[in-house]
């Protein structure tokens, strides 16, 4: 463990793309000592310009260069560059010629990720400590977006205890021009919290006393057990998904096809593919998924596919504008749900105009996960939402914080925070203002991001990285 008194580490992060620009930013917020390195020199000029981070130009892979980045005495370096290759060799010469003590790379390849050779990252082969797989990271995320179609986001914090759902609202739901005060009072026994509403595209943390209106996009957290009964409340009635049309047989389309044939799911799936060589393989690869050559933007080919039929269309290619265009096209033709796969997020405020229901997008995913496992041991988990607009932080309450012992309504908390849920021992409480928080509790909050700096204060974090 780091002491209390150097609350900083030294982490190089090669590969300037968005990811690596991502994880710098949040690494950086929090005073650590960053560097990043790209062989591209406008990505690293973008990066130091815009963050308080160091750059270097050049090969991440290259002992010099690692060398340059500070790699003799850093604690952590993450590997995110394009290349698997590339971010493998610079987690060897790291390990082998700098014993930087902890090393995360992202692979792509399905190979090598394979479970057999996963005896290949021990310390004495390929020194990696945590393997970050994009591709399978989104096919989770799709699978989950498919157990809950009526919700556009959606992430478990607290062991998977507690669910946050992204609705957006109708006409039809039956709580709107209500003041959320008046929820909790008529729903008593439901443990939904509304933390945070988009409206006309600003995301906002609602006062007890604001109302929902239709179009409102609402965050809510709830209990697992508790999920179909808040979606009802909330207006959205699901129904089972039986039948979906992947779009793209690429890894992320591949691996979710494989997942629905394996694990006792009720869903059908039929792929399409315009690659002919992709499409051959990945059809002697599935067992029971019909695979269909041909480009999905193609109404020919949506119809052979039955999409008017199909209970959701997944479009998951690696280009941004096709997976739009089939999403439209597959709603307009009669498919009930469209989840798109998103890389730019900028793109991600026209969907809700564009009648697209659910969306994924890979850098948040990866961003997330990588967090995940270089977060303090206090900070358990941090989910980014929307265009980095805010947080979602899990975190463990410590005796120095100053919230411990306090009562929810006696917490200062700045305006921009909700606490979404808090757990003590294996109970999950609803947050009421009564209610006391202790020492070594679990608190899950929603902030706004130009909240996160107090909210650390608070709860007296980014202390003890592992």
């Amino acid at each position: 463990y780091l002491s209390l008194g150097s609350n900083h580490m030294k982490i190089i992060i090669c590969g300037a793309g968005q990811v690596g620009w991502q994880i710098a930013r949040h690494l950086a917020n929090e005073n650590n000592d960053v560097t990043i390195v790209d062989r591209d020199s406008d990505l690293v000029r973008r990066a130091t310009d815009s963050l308080d981070v160091q750059g270097i130009v050049g090969f991440a892979s290259y002992p010099d260069i690692l060398a340059r980045a500070g790699a003799v005495d850093a604690d952590m370096i993450i590997a995110a560059t394009h290349s698997d290759e590339v971010n493998m060799v610079t987690c060897q010469v790291a390990h082998s010629a700098f014993n930087i003590p902890r090393k995360i790379a992202r692979l792509r390849a399905k190979s090598y990720l394979d479970a057999i050779y996963s005896d290949l990252y021990r310390r004495d082969h390929m020194p990696i400590d945590v393997v970050i797989s994009p591709e399978s990271e989104v096919a989770d995320a799709v699978l989950q977006r498919l157990e809950t179609p009526a919700a556009f986001d959606t992430e478990f914090f607290l062991d998977g205890s507690l669910q946050m759902l992204g609705i957006t609202l109708d006409d039809t739901c039956p709580v709107l021009n209500t003041p959320l005060r008046q929820l909790s009072d008529l729903f008593s026994t439901l443990s939904a919290v509304v933390v945070a509403v988009r409206r006309a595209g600003t995301l906002f943390v609602p006062s007890s006393g604001d109302q929902l209106y239709s179009n409102d996009s609402c965050y809510i957290f709830v209990k697992k057990s508790d999920v179909q009964r808040s979606l009802e409340v909330f207006g959205k009635i699901t129904k089972n998904q039986e039948r979906a049309v992947i779009v793209g047989a690429g890894n992320v389309g591949f691996t979710v096809a494989k997942e629905l044939e394996g694990k006792g799911s009720h869903i059908r799936a039929k792929v399409i593919e315009k690659d002919r060589l992709i499409a051959e393989n990945a059809a002697e690869a599935l067992e029971k998924t019909i695979v269909l050559h041909g480009d999905g933007l193609s109404s020919e080919i949506l119809l052979e596919a039955n999409i008017e039929h199909s209970d959701a269309v997944l479009a998951v290619t690696d280009d941004d504008k096709t997976n739009l265009l089939v999403s439209i096209r597959a709603k307009s033709m009669g498919s009930a749900l469209a989840i798109c796969l998103v890389n730019d997020p900028s793109m991600v405020p026209l969907l809700q105009a564009m009648g697209i229901d659910a969306y994924i997008n890979p850098r948040s995913t990866t961003v997330s996960s990588i967090l995940r496992h270089i977060r303090h041991g206090r900070v358990r988990d941090v989910y980014s939402v929307g265009d980095a607009e805010a947080e979602v932080i899990e975190a463990q309450v410590l005796s120095t914080s100053t919230i411990a012992g306090q009562t929810i309504r006696d917490i200062k908390f700045p305006d921009g925070v909700r606490i979404g849920a808090v757990r003590k021992g294996t109970n999950v409480h609803k947050p009421a203002g009564s209610l006391r928080i202790e020492e070594g509790d679990q608190v899950v909050l929603f902030a706004l991001s130009d909240t996160v700096k107090e909210v650390e204060n608070l709860l007296q974090v980014t202390i003890d990285f592992f």
